[in-house]
């Protein structure tokens, strides 16, 4: 409530006005809390953080990054001693939601060329901001140096390992977490480091790339960022993909300046493995202490990452002690299990358009059911509900009385309640099911909601996430 009342009371005095609308936007892996607001026809992003630190360094950073032309968000407005600072809308979608694979697993050309565009900025974030950030201003460190390396390392060993119960002996592999930062200190780390460059924090806005997330960014090597978003969990990239896209970064890295490319290239993996574990500790911490499924549904292929690393990657360091644990990590099914044990079924319901193409799901397995909603009668073809959704009563009521509508629920109601049953008797944790109609207004918001309401009344235990892609207040949980 104090998030809520502080960000109101901002806008208030920024839009001197009080007749706008506050909604929460999705809790994500930090403490910042989003409004999106609505103002006539005008939306803004309202931010609560009560770390000042923090807010002075996005700010700063947001503002060098805006005068060398990097696409990031607008600060326009703040009141730190408020918490709160006010940012343009980049609106819903990230590069992850454009994410589409071939049947090989490669990305297709639209998603590489998304990928490129994106990576395209790297260097000039790296290289260019490096000479305008008051580093000293950075967050949490001005540095990614020797403390911060070791900050990440702790992190995996206590978050993720020893939640995991692997076996490990702690001086020996204190001695390697010692050697491993010093010889990627050895890396030229006198660029900017963005920290989180990955697919949840690059925003897609008509069809652009915009920055967001690098309020963690500080002085580092250039090896880090782009080990963040080609080996991203997420995503889980074709090893093919990953090399084209490598390629096409120290392409554009060289436009900029010369790079000696084997130096660069000798830190390189050992820069993915810092990244990995740094995100493995995250997935521990968030997902196996916390129990946030978003953060449990990256272990597995994190660990299938650290399975490719083992089988093709040598580093030029010996890490006997920490290679037991990646080792003990990559061969013990159990640890990969800990993400589907750890949480109920999870049935995710999405709404959409088919004019705007299948919706996308991103999670290990894919999968799913996706329903054409549009044999049903459509109310859309009446002016009295043009104006209206299917989460509307009288929308609702109009589909209720509908012979078709009643059949195709009792069709859809039949193998979603026969699946959740299989579902939860083997064990799986997620399903997906979407409905689509012609604009994404009518007929699938009506069912995605109609579905929701059924399992939560006939399987309570089940986890229910609602997604009304084509509106705008689209993300509820039930």
């Amino acid at each position: 409530m104090e998030a809520e009342y502080r960000v109101t009371d901002t806008f208030r005095r920024f839009l001197g006005s009080s007749n706008f609308t506050l909604k929460p936007l999705p809790l994500s892996g930090s403490n910042r809390r989003y409004f999106r607001v609505y103002y006539g026809q005008q939306t803004y992003i309202g931010v609560f953080n009560t770390d000042t630190k923090e807010n002075i360094a996005f700010i700063h950073i947001s503002q060098k990054l805006s005068q060398l032309g990097i696409p990031v968000p607008s600060i326009l407005f703040d009141d730190l001693s408020n918490h709160v600072y006010i940012l343009n809308d980049l609106g819903n979608t990230t590069l992850l939601d454009t994410l589409q694979k071939d049947e090989n697993g490669r990305l297709t050309n639209e998603s590489k060329l998304y990928y490129k565009k994106a990576i395209s900025f790297l260097p000039k974030i790296q290289l260019k901001a490096a000479k305008e950030i008051d580093f000293s201003l950075c967050y949490p460190r001005e540095a990614f140096d020797r403390q911060s390396i070791l900050w990440d390392l702790n992190y995996f060993k206590y978050y993720f390992a020893r939640l995991a119960n692997v076996p490990f002996d702690e001086q020996k592999i204190e001695n390697d977490f010692d050697n491993l930062s010093e010889y990627l200190c050895r890396a030229e780390h006198n660029f900017f480091l963005y920290r989180d460059f990955q697919s949840r924090n690059i925003m897609i806005l008509n069809g652009e790339p915009f920055f967001i997330d690098y309020q963690g960014g500080r002085k580092g090597a250039l090896q880090y960022d782009i080990a963040s978003i080609l080996f991203e969990a997420k995503t889980f990239l074709h090893p093919d993909d990953r090399k084209e896209l490598l390629e096409f970064y120290l392409g554009e890295l060289q436009k900029l300046e010369p790079i000696n490319r084997n130096f660069f290239l000798e830190f390189y993996y050992a820069y993915v493995y810092i990244r990995l574990m740094q995100a493995m500790g995250a997935y521990g911490f968030r997902g196996l202490y916390e129990k946030k499924e978003l953060f449990l549904q990256s272990i597995p292929m994190a660990l299938e990452h650290l399975r490719w690393l083992r089988q093709h990657v040598k580093l030029n360091i010996e890490l006997p002690e920490l290679e037991k644990v990646w080792d003990f990590l990559v061969e013990n099914e159990s640890i990969r299990q800990l993400a589907k044990k750890s949480l109920p079924l999870l049935v995710k319901i999405t709404s959409f358009s088919y004019k705007r193409g299948l919706p996308i799901d991103n999670t290990e397995h894919g999968g799913g059911y996706i329903f054409d909603c549009r044999a049903v009668t459509n109310p859309g073809k009446e002016d009295r509900f043009t104006q209206l959704t299917g989460k509307d009563e009288a929308v609702k009521q109009f589909l209720e009385s509908e012979t078709s509508a009643q059949l195709f629920f009792a069709h859809v109601w039949a193998l979603i309640s026969g699946s959740i049953q299989s579902y939860q008797q083997r064990g799986f944790n997620y399903l997906s099911v979407a409905f689509g109609c012609t604009g994404g207004q009518h007929r699938s918001v009506f069912f995605a909601e109609k579905l929701a309401r059924h399992i939560k009344q006939w399987f309570p235990s089940v986890r229910v996430e609602l997604y009304h892609r084509e509106l705008e207040n689209h993300n509820l949980s039930l």
